[in-house]
Formats: C-alpha cells, structure tokens, sequence
C-alpha cells in the first residue's frame, strides 16, 4: 500500500522484506553449508555431499521466503487519531492496539541489508514497565521517519532555558577510539577468537592439526613464555576486535535534542540505530567508568529513565547510552546539557565515607585472594609440594593487586546532595557516578549486618522506577546516611525514624 495514503488507513509492510528474508537465510546457509559439506564428504563423497546441501540449502531458504511472504500478506497497521494498531497472524490472528497518548518511544533500526534497500525496523513502546510495544519489520525509512515524527509529536514541554540549546549536544570525535581496547571486550573477545578457532577446527576435522601446529611453534619455549605468547596472541585478537566493534556501534553517532523535549541517539555503522527519550521520561544520568577506561580518564554516560530498560532490544549493552566512553570533562558537559544544568551533578563534591568502609573492603579482598590460597596449600601439604610453591606465588602476586583494589573502591565510595539530584558513586572495576533526580525516589531500604552494625555503618538504597531501579549508598555512617537520606526526599523516611532526646529537652 502506498505510504502516501491519509491517516488512519491500513497500510501493508515494504514487500522487499520476504527478498531481505531469504538474502539473510542465504547468508546463514551459506556459512554452516562448507563445514556440513566437510562432514558429509567423508560418507558421501564430495559430489554427492554437494548435491545434498544444495538441496537443502534451497528447501531452507524457499521455507524462509515464502513463511515471510505470507506473514507481509496477512500484517498491517494504522495510526489512527487515538491508537495504533497492529493485526498480524495466520493461524494465530493477533489484534494489538496501543494508544497514541501511552507511546513513548519510537525506535528505528536498520542493518545492513535493510540499509542496502532503504528499509527500517520501527519499534513502538510506551516506556511502562512489562508495556507493550509493536514491531513494524520493515518499512521505508521516509515512512519510519514520518511514524517517529507523528508518533512522538508533543506540545513543547521542555522549559525554556537559553543556555540548553535545542539541536546537536554531541557528535564523534574519531579521537574516542582509542577507549575501545581498554575496555573489558577486547579479553571476552579474545577469549572468544581462540575459542572459535578451536571450535571450526574440530568441525573440519583438523583440530588436532592445529594444536600440534602450535606445539611445533613452541616446542623449544619454556613453558611460560609460552602461556605469556598465547595469551598476548590472544589479547591482540581481542584489541582488534573491540576496535571493530565500537566502530561498528558508534560510528555517525550523534546525540540531539528536538523540538518537544525529546532526546535523540544515531549510531552505527553498518547497522543503524535511533533511540529516542523523552525528556519527560529522564530521571537523571549516569557517569560510567569501567576500570580501564577510568585510568584513561574517560567515562560513558547513560540515560537514567523510565521504560527504557524494559523496551525491546533494551536488554543489548548501550541501548540506554547517550555517551560512549569520551574524556571526563566532555561527559560532565554533555550530562549538564543533557539535564539542563548549569554545572553536572556528577562532578559535585562527594562525601567520604568512614575508614570503617575501607577495612571492610580490605577484608573482603584479602579473603578473596587468600581463600583458594588456603586451600592449594593444605593439597601441597598433602600431595604435592610444588602446590605450595603455586600457593606462595598467588599470594605475592595476587594479594598486592587485592589490596590496590580494594584501595581504590574505598577511594570512589562516596554521596551528596546536588540541587535537584542525590548523587552516589561506588565500585572499582565499574565505577558508576548515578545523578538521580530526588523526586523520582519513590523509597528507600536500609541494610545493616552484624559487621556493618559494629562498625557503625549501614547501606542505604533509594528505589525509583527509572533505570536499574536502586541505587545504594554503600557503608555509609550510620547517623549521616539516614540524615541524608531524611534531607533528599523530607517526608519519606521521617515515620521510620527514632528521635533521641538529648539532655535538657
């Protein structure tokens, strides 16, 4: 159906999207196709072998197709005046309508293929929490852009400040880049490079070849040089593939604020991505520092709002990020813009917490490291003395990186009340900076063990329903982390609280 028809018409799918459908089959046929092929050769017979996987490579795909042409033939959607809907189904019939005042969010994405032939998948969510949204696979990306457009439509709510312009708040700076192999991807990475090359090896058959291979590399290394040159290889691989990565995820990025409060994310490279937050639905930020990135002094920022995490595709890693890791300094400016503040409340000053804190954390670490210690050291008393030697290393190695550790998360702890926001920061390996607006805490929880209560400490978490849903105050003293609480939110904490007289009262 023409995307030129009026409002409130029922409008097909794009056609193209059985032709998108059986190019991607394809592709995944044609990958598994040359290992399956290598497996039944050695029954077959290489002709005979190809024969087979032909033909099923072609039933697979024909499958494919036709299950997606039958599926364009039988969805259609309409915006009408006051809802959206969605009917779709063959022999399940499914009847779905939202209305328009609920929508919060329209996202479009598109992969490469989709891309290839100006198609978008468009998302339509109302930003609750367990909502509903409905899902327009594909349509042409003038039509996603005219759903988003209307979709989102509002009379302009966001108050009038000279200082927030509307229009671009950020844009890439190629510089960033350079935070990619820092980051905790490029060892899962690596890991995972060695991991599928073991793997497709065995499909081949040839996965003895490859280790022996290795082996004839290195027979002459001592053994941990040998370690060392793998895990470096390794390491390398994982470099390499967390550079293509954020490539591929933040390339064009661009972040904006339209016109009726409404913030926008455009990224990707090769497949395309928009997300859009009303501002209406934005609770605070918050400033993320993975270890690695943190000693680079960089950080990412993402949104913390309401129903976003619970929307589709929320789940995958920075669906929620309005910044990639980029230099301090650039994400305190672009939190400020992106709140409306003069200065970010993630850069306020914090509170330190009691030294009690610290002894904890060093307690914890140390345990952490001394524990399997113990235990390699009771089987080199009982088995074999060289585990003793093993045991003796971990704890050189290992228990000075514990306490460094365990060091720098007493240094991050820390809490404060910044105008509109409370502010807590905490962790080592991610450290996170959360800026929660105080009128977006709807309670709080406070935790206090045996330990905590000796030491005069306690953990203090307000609930919101935006973002992860807590955020804790971590072994705070027990009198100021309650005053603090009392003060961000006066009147919620107050009826649980027990008021000493002091003398003379």
């Amino acid at each position: 159906m023409s995307t030129a028809a009026p409002e409130g018409d029922w409008r097909r799918l794009d056609p193209r999207t059985v032709l998108v459908t059986a190019l991607v089959v394809a592709g995944v046929v044609a990958g598994a196709a040359i290992p399956v092929t290598l497996g039944l050769t050695r029954w077959l017979g290489l002709p005979a072998a190809v024969l087979w996987v032909l033909a099923a490579a072609t039933l697979v795909i024909g499958t494919a197709a036709g299950a997606d042409r039958v599926r364009w033939r039988r969805t259609r959607y309409r915006i009408g005046e006051e809802r959206v809907d969605l009917h779709t189904g063959l022999l399940l019939v499914k009847r779905r309508s939202l209305a328009r005042t609920r929508i919060r969010t329209v996202d479009l994405t598109a992969n490469l293929m989709l891309r290839l032939l100006g198609l978008v998948t468009v998302r339509i969510g109302t930003g609750e929490q367990g909502g509903d949204t409905l899902e327009l696979d594909p349509v042409t990306r003038a039509e996603g852009e005219r759903l988003r457009r209307l979709l989102l439509e509002r009379a302009a709510t966001a108050p009038a400040d000279g200082g927030h312009r509307e229009g671009e708040l950020a844009v890439l700076d190629p510089g960033w880049i350079r935070y990619a192999p820092v980051s905790f991807v490029a060892p899962m990475l690596g890991g995972a490079a060695a991991g599928a090359v073991l793997q497709i090896s065995d499909w081949v058959g040839a996965q003895g070849e490859v280790i022996e291979w290795v082996g004839d590399r290195f027979r002459d290394t001592p053994l941990l040089w040998t370690i060392t040159a793998l895990v470096l290889a390794a390491l390398v691989a994982g470099v390499v593939g967390a550079l293509g990565l954020w490539i591929e995820m933040w390339w064009n990025y661009r972040l904006e604020r339209e016109p009726g409060g409404t913030l926008r994310v455009r990224r990707g490279l090769f497949t395309s991505r928009s997300v859009s937050v009303e501002e209406a639905r934005l609770r605070g930020v918050d400033l993320v520092q993975p270890l690695g990135v943190r000693l680079l002094g960089a950080a990412r920022l993402d949104a913390i709002t309401t129903g976003l995490a619970k929307d589709h595709e929320a789940r995958n890693a920075d669906h929620n990020s309005l910044l990639p890791a980029a230099p301090r300094h650039r994400a305190d400016t672009v939190a400020a813009d992106v709140l409306r503040e003069a200065v970010s409340p993630t850069g306020a000053p914090l509170v330190r917490h009691p030294r009690a804190a610290r002894g904890r954390r060093l307690r914890w670490s140390l345990a952490a490291v001394l524990g399997p210690v113990l235990v390699l050291t009771a089987l080199g008393a009982l088995l074999k003395p060289v585990l003793l030697w093993i045991a003796l290393g971990c704890t050189a190695v290992l228990a000075p990186v514990a306490v460094a550790l365990a060091l720098d998360a007493y240094r991050g702890l820390g809490h404060a009340l910044s105008g509109r926001y409370l502010v807590t920061r905490s962790g080592t390996a991610r450290r996170s900076t959360a800026a929660l607006e105080r009128t977006g805490v709807i309670g709080w929880t406070v935790r206090q063990s045996v330990f905590q209560r000796r030491a005069g400490l306690l953990s203090i978490t307000a609930t919101t329903a935006a973002g992860g849903g807590a955020y804790t105050v971590y072994d705070t003293g027990a009198a100021e982390g309650l005053a603090f609480a009392a003060e961000a939110v006066p009147g919620l904490l107050e009826p649980f609280l027990e008021h000493v007289a002091t003398p003379g009262q």
